[in-house]
Parts: C-alpha cells; sequence; structure tokens
C-alpha cells in the first residue's frame, strides 16, 4: 500500500541521506516512476524533500542523512503521520515503523505528531461510489483537529441553505473518495460532509474533546446508523468462502454472514437502498456467485446479462 511505501522511502532517505528514484525503486521493489511519484508525494505533503538535478544529484533530506526526524519541524512531523498514520490502511509493519518514528521526535513534536496519526479514518468503503475532488478546506479543518482549536464553519445542508456555527473538530474520515468532519456541536455529534463546508475561520478557543473519545469507534457507529437508514432492500447471495473479503468491502456494513450451504460455499446477505442497485454490484461478479433470492433482484440481473449480451455478443 502507498502508506507503507512513503513510510519506506523516508526511511531509506535517513538512512543513504541522497538516493536516486532508480535506487528508492531497487530497494522497494518498485518501478522508477513510482518511486519518483512517491518522493514528489513527500515534497508536496510538505515533507523536507528536495531534489538535485545533474551529476551526483538526486533526493535528499534538508541537512543530509539522519538516523533520526530531529531536523523535521512540527508541522512537517504532523504531515508525515497524517499521509501515512496508525488510522490508515498502512499493514502492521508499517504502523510499527510509524510508532518507531515518533520515538524518534524530538519531545515537543510527539504530542502533536500522535494527535495527527489518530486525526484522520480511512474508510475505502464508498456509499453509492460517490466521488468529490479534494475539498478546498481539508487543509484547514485538519490543523484544527491536530491544534484542538474550535472553528467557525460556513455549511449548506441538503437543500443548500446555509449557517454559521461554532464546533469541536474532533476527526477526519474519507470514506471512499469523500471527506467527512466529525464534530461536537451545541447541538451534540454532528458528521458534515466537506463538499459542503464553505468556509472555515480557526479560533483561538480549545477544542473540547467529550470523554474516551475515539474517532474510529465513533465513525463506525456512524456508518452503522447511516446504512440502517440506506438499506432498504436485501438478498441472501452464495459465494465461494475466498469472495468473502472482497464482497464485503463493497457493501460495507450491508454485509453478514449467515452460515454454510450445503455444498461448501456461504450464504451471505448483503443489503443497499434498492434491489437494483444490489443487482448491480452484484453483476460484475458474473458466474461466481448465486443470488438465492429475493426473485425481484434475480430479474435485475436477468435484465442486465441480456443487455450485455445484445451490446458485445457481436464482438465476441
Amino acid at each position: 500500500m502507498r502508506a507503507d511505501r512513503l513510510v519506506a522511502t523516508l526511511l531509506v532517505l535517513q538512512a543513504r541521506g541522497r538516493v536516486t528514484a532508480a535506487e528508492v525503486a531497487d530497494e522497494l521493489e518498485v518501478s522508477v516512476k513510482t518511486a519518483r511519484r512517491d518522493l514528489e508525494a513527500l515534497a508536496m505533503a510538505g515533507i523536507p524533500v528536495y531534489s538535485q538535478a545533474g551529476k551526483g544529484g538526486g533526493w535528499s533530506l534538508i541537512g543530509g542523512a539522519r538516523t533520526d526526524l530531529s531536523g523535521l519541524t512540527a508541522a512537517e512531523a504532523r504531515t508525515l503521520f497524517m499521509v501515512a498514520g496508525p488510522s490508515s490502511t498502512a499493514t502492521p509493519e508499517a504502523k510499527a515503523a510509524l510508532r518507531k518514528l515518533v520515538q524518534a521526535l524530538p519531545e515537543t513534536f510527539r504530542a502533536d505528531a500522535e494527535a495527527a496519526a489518530s486525526a484522520v479514518v480511512l474508510d475505502p468503503a464508498g456509499w453509492g461510489g460517490s466521488t468529490a475532488p479534494r475539498p478546498p478546506h481539508l487543509d484547514e479543518l485538519q490543523r484544527a483537529v491536530v491544534e484542538g482549536r474550535q472553528v467557525r464553519l460556513g455549511y449548506a445542508d441538503r437543500t443548500r441553505a446555509e449557517t454559521e456555527r461554532i464546533v469541536h473538530p474532533l476527526g477526519l474520515v474519507e470514506k471512499g473518495m469523500v471527506w467527512y468532519l466529525i464534530a461536537d456541536t451545541a447541538n451534540g455529534m454532528r458528521t458534515f460532509r466537506l463538499t459542503r463546508v464553505r468556509s472555515v475561520q480557526l479560533t483561538d478557543d480549545p477544542v473540547v474533546r467529550p470523554p474516551d473519545f475515539d474517532l474510529a469507534e465513533t465513525w463506525r457507529s456512524v456508518v452503522a446508523t447511516i446504512e440502517e437508514r440506506r438499506t432498504v432492500a436485501k438478498a441472501v447471495v452464495r459465494i465461494d468462502p475466498a469472495m468473502v473479503t472482497g464482497l464485503r468491502s463493497q457493501f460495507a456494513s450491508s454485509f453478514t454472514v449467515l452460515g454454510a450451504a450445503d455444498d461448501g460455499r456461504l450464504d451471505v446477505e448483503v443489503g443497499a437502498a434498492r434491489p437494483g442497485m444490489i443487482a448491480e454490484q452484484l453483476a460484475g461478479w458474473g458466474g461466481l456467485l448465486e443470488v438465492v433470492g429475493p426473485d425481484e433482484v434475480r430479474i435485475h440481473l436477468a435484465r442486465i446479462g441480456r443487455e450485455l449480451v445484445e451490446r458485445y455478443a457481436t464482438s465476441a
């Protein structure tokens, strides 16, 4: 995963002082293009990485080779842990490396770095395949979360009515390709979609965090509530056990293993807002699965199959 590579790339820079993209590629067993893209990503994220062209050039950390991260500023340390923190999809090995990096930070930076590491949750399963560009106020809200500062938030609701309120930012979530802010307000905990945020003004007032607040656990609760509202239609599908991970990531919390069938396959229950949406998500699996019921989902699948045959049969 990319988070792993970014951490590994930084460690290579720490150990060698100056490297070429080809040397990073050879060390991490990736393409030169990928290595160069990761080096550029670190630089764009604010890590003090720079390139020097010409003979004897390459990529270096400002200040030369070091065995620790004492050359990073507080803001740069926060950025590193935002890019690849323990709340990300990094493997356990990458997370262990990050814990070691925390210990290598100057004492004054550790609290901010650890706060940044828990400030973001990445949830790869999107809702309805929705996508969105990087929100314009994401960086400001990341800063507010990490620094623990209240925000005057301008926000437009579903009806496009705009309001302004003071909120206590507690964490950010990227679900699929869409960002959300979890914040405490005068009316309780709220979830704000960042594409609807109209303005962000950081205040000097500190955030008051609820006792024992856990961003990942709070987000799981939010998802469960929303999925329960969204999931009106359900279907029982018979699959090979090897398909569980893939199908679960597709349906997220609307996925339940019911038990084993007589032929060794598993019966699972999946859900969505409409039967047609279930059929659309299952169609890509082709004959690898069997929809046991209801008939309405099977009818939608049959329709999709006929349409595909009509369009592509001659090509075959």
